[in-house]
């Protein structure tokens, strides 16, 4: 057992964690924040992304000791006091989701990319959400929620 202590969303939490326990275990098991979502539990579907100081990782590759000390972002965080996350918003407008299982991974994925390329172009947009599966979607109206998101941040 390893002591772990990590910023989710802006608040200290601390827990006592087996060596191998995964963050996404931890974060959802632990801390009751349940959506982030785990769907194959081997990196390659997304939707278990959070961001980790910043950085878009597959919590369920990284053990939750690999998080401590380190500040977590999840999906449960981004919505602010005034309402959702622009993303949040854009998805909502565009319809960017049917079942939603993958939702949370596509917009964690998004506000990396957006941070660091405020105006995408739609292939720059389809290039950094390959690494997410949707099985309902067919990914156009999530390439169009990240586009209105970064038109309506411009």
């Amino acid at each position: 057992m390893i002591d772990v202590t990590l910023t989710v969303n802006g608040v200290a939490r601390s827990g006592t964690v087996e060596r191998r326990r995964t963050l996404a275990d931890f974060l959802r098991e632990d801390l009751g924040l349940t959506g982030t979502h785990l769907g194959c539990e081997h990196g390659v579907c997304g939707s278990c992304t959070v961001l980790v100081d910043g950085t878009s990782v597959r919590s369920c590759l990284m053990l939750a000791a690999q998080a401590n000390g380190l500040e977590v972002t999840t999906i449960e965080g981004l919505a602010g006091v005034d309402g959702l996350h622009p993303l949040q918003q854009a998805f909502r407008e565009t319809l960017a989701f049917q079942c939603g299982y993958c939702t949370p991974g596509f917009v964690m994925t998004a506000v990396e990319l957006l941070r660091e390329n405020p105006s995408p172009s739609e292939r720059e947009i389809r290039e950094a959400i390959s690494g997410n599966l949707c099985r309902c979607t067919g990914y156009e109206s999530i390439v169009r929620g990240i586009a209105l998101a970064a038109e309506l941040a411009r």
